[in-house]
């Protein structure tokens, strides 16, 4: 199972019966993840320029640096990374499932045992350093740490269970929101040591920073992309592609006219009605569990 290289197993329990929505710290020890995905393994892919470009991010308290900066005629320049990681720069090594055969089947592992796409990002921080500043994902994250110490300063969700263009940190930030944040103090302090991980549900906002280590932090972040209840809805309505009336062509003029409009929504409403209650519900709950274990893109 590929979530025990993760959590252990009461941690692997929390998540598949409960999900839980309050930060939950466990002891995983060492696995083979802790094995196989070794800081000298992280080094190796920075040190070889392996991972794509356009996988990269170099962050220091606040925006990401342009990517030309971590270029050289378009590709992945190790020196160039490296310079950067001394000046501060935390580095981020985007989507490893792509790019190294075992994060592949854990990454497929882990949709098998949940019916949820994932990824997973690297996270180099250098001592006294700090990478991304306060915000929240539309996710559960699994933060396993490998190397060094990272604090993570959290706070309860601002909007409750954020997903994909809704209520996302970076569509709905006002300026007002770190001084609140830190005049208040977090709700959650964590120090994550090797062989720890940390659930982080989505929405919690965090502000993880190695600001009071002389030790480098290397973390792992298993993004899990919940399926929701929309989610299933949008497979109904895709699957009303197969009949006739959903593909017919709705006139310019309907579109545009502030009279007829109203009318085709409210057809529309009602043939979908009409749709939906002829659903068989059984034959298209297996198309639905084969999307959840095989779609990789969805993401909330």
């Amino acid at each position: 199972m590929s979530l025990e290289l993760l959590l252990p197993d009461e941690g692997v329990t929390a998540l598949l019966t409960s999900w839980p929505d309050e930060p939950l710290v466990f002891e995983r020890g060492s696995t083979e993840l802790d094995r196989t995905v070794t800081p000298e393994l992280i080094d190796h892919y920075i040190d070889t320029g392996c991972v794509p470009a356009d996988e990269i991010a170099l962050v220091k308290s606040g925006p990401s640096l342009h990517p030309d900066c971590h270029r050289t005629n378009g590709r992945t320049d190790p020196a160039k990374l490296r310079k950067l990681y001394s000046d501060g720069y935390t580095i981020r090594l985007g989507n490893l499932q792509r790019v190294v055969p075992f994060l592949a089947d854990v990454a497929r592992g882990i949709q098998q045992e949940t019916g949820y796409s994932n990824y997973l990002h690297a996270f180099l921080t250098p001592p006294r350093s700090q990478g991304l500043l306060h915000h929240w994902d539309q996710q559960m994250a699994v933060i396993a740490q490998i190397e060094g110490e990272k604090r993570w300063q959290l706070w309860r969700p601002e909007y409750p269970a954020p997903m994909r263009e809704y209520q996302e940190s970076f569509r709905v930030w006002d300026p007002n929101f770190i001084p609140k944040w830190e005049e208040a103090g977090p709700d959650v302090e964590v120090d994550l040591k090797p062989g720890q991980s940390l659930l982080l549900p989505r929405g919690w906002v965090h502000n993880p920073h190695a600001l009071d280590s002389d030790e480098r932090s290397v973390h792992l972040t298993f993004a899990i992309r919940e399926r929701t209840p929309l989610w299933i809805a949008e497979k109904l309505i895709a699957a009303a592609i197969e009949e006739p009336d959903f593909r017919r062509v709705i006139l310019p003029g309907d579109l545009l006219s502030t009279t007829s409009l109203p009318g085709r929504v409210q057809e529309t409403r009602q043939a979908l009605m009409d749709y939906l209650g002829r659903v068989d519900v059984d034959q298209l709950a297996l198309v639905v569990r084969e999307a959840a274990t095989s779609e990789l893109e969805y993401t909330t």
